[in-house]
């Protein structure tokens, strides 16, 4: 948890002071040259600070969770937000197995 308050500290300004583990996600084949990653999805519940408008990467704005599926996303962001949204309380794990920069499955289960 704490690489993740560094990061949103470091992207969005904000320092988290509540936030819990909502799953975990395997992506073979991922990396610029076909490298695993392994990310840890967490949602936010509060936080201190005020949140920046922009960072390195882009503006950045507030979007309500209802919309979230309306935005421009990656096809595999498509799969597993709602899982990170929805209110089952259990943690999920989801494989999503890439090849030449293409999602090739998506496959989960709730621990």
């Amino acid at each position: 948890m704490a690489c993740m308050r560094r990061e949103i500290h470091e992207e969005a300004g904000i320092d988290c002071t509540a936030m819990r583990l909502r799953g975990t996600i395997s992506w073979p084949g991922f990396g610029k040259n076909g490298e695993d990653w392994l990310g840890f999805v967490f949602v936010i519940d509060a936080y201190t600070g005020t949140p920046l408008e922009s960072n390195a990467e882009g503006t950045l704005e507030w979007v309500e969770v209802e919309r979230i599926l309306e935005l421009p996303l990656w096809d595999g962001d498509r799969q597993f937000l709602p899982l990170v949204f929805d209110a089952d309380p259990r943690a999920f794990h989801g494989v999503m197995p890439y090849r030449d920069g293409k999602m090739q499955s998506w496959s989960w289960s709730r621990l």
